[in-house]
């Protein structure tokens, strides 16, 4: 089992404990995500992101999805 390490998110810059060897008390763990918010994650950053970044994006991938079924609704009533 690996050890725990201090990493820097890519994001933010914060300094924060991967718990790799520990999966299930991980910091990451916490914040639920769909398929869809962690492959958003994924096609981002590489790296693992803090928790408060993860945050951050998974709310900037449902503010995009919003926007976008929001444009594709709107196109129906301007024909």
């Amino acid at each position: 089992m690996s050890d725990h390490e201090q990493v820097v998110c890519p994001r933010c810059n914060s300094r924060f404990e991967c718990k790799v060897g520990s999966i299930s008390l991980c910091q990451c763990t916490a914040i639920p995500l769909t398929v869809d918010e962690s492959q958003y994650i994924c096609d981002n950053y590489e790296e693992c992101l803090c928790g408060a970044c993860m945050l951050e994006m998974k709310k900037e991938y449902n503010a995009k999805l919003l926007e976008h079924k929001f444009n594709q609704i709107s196109t129906l009533f301007k024909k």
